[in-house]
């Protein structure tokens, strides 16, 4: 990097903050993984004849069933992760 150039595009990561993602660049495993540990999806399903919500990781791996949506969404908030639907 030319310090004197002025030009500064080629800085990745801030001081103090969180470093910034691109997600154009990001490889198909990184991609498969992104929001792995954040995000869970909460799904009506009906299982041996009994609706449910099943939840599952970002990835679609299945993690639970819940009788209820709220019980889904208090098990996902639980886990400090964010719930989203899936219709």
């Amino acid at each position: 990097m030319n310090m004197n150039s002025g030009d500064r595009a080629d800085t990745a990561t801030p001081i103090n903050g969180p470093a910034i993602i691109d997600v154009r660049h990001l490889s198909e495993e990184q991609l498969a993984t992104l929001g792995m540990s954040h995000i869970a999806y909460v799904k009506p399903v009906v299982i041996n004849g009994v609706a449910g919500f099943a939840i599952h990781a970002a990835d679609g791996t299945p993690m639970a069933v819940a009788g209820d949506r709220d019980v889904a969404v208090a098990a996902i908030v639980q886990h400090e992760m964010h719930p989203l639907s899936v219709h």
